[in-house]
């Protein structure tokens, strides 16, 4: 279904889908932080896939946002952990919680996040 280019907020069926920026806004290797629906997110592109995931380190409540980007992920700033952007899982310690990924679609340059 394509949604109207001036619609934020489109529900489908169950679904809420939320416009989280434009595609152009964020460059390869690298995240742009976001609030949503009450939600601290990070929009993530890495290696030309755009994901989108919690921005809180799930160890000590860091922004994930001010962290290093790599081909694995994001590191966190406060003690290093690298989270996969993909399935939230913490790569190596000290975080052993992953943090939530949510769906995205991407449409007429948009990029959206179910919430």
């Amino acid at each position: 279904m394509k949604m109207p280019k001036s619609n934020n907020i489109t529900s489908i069926g169950d679904d809420m889908w939320e416009k989280i920026c434009n595609q152009d806004e964020i460059s390869d290797n690298s995240v742009l932080a976001k609030d949503i629906a009450g939600r601290q997110l990070m929009v993530c592109r890495i290696s030309d896939t755009i994901s989108v995931t919690d921005r809180i380190c799930t160890h000590e409540d860091a922004d994930l946002s001010c962290g290093f980007v790599s081909p694995d992920g994001v590191r966190c700033p406060l003690h290093l952990s690298v989270f996969d952007v993909n399935t939230g899982e913490p790569l190596n310690p000290p975080a052993i919680e992953p943090i939530s990924v949510f769906n995205v679609k991407i449409e007429y340059g948009e990029v959206y996040v179910e919430v």
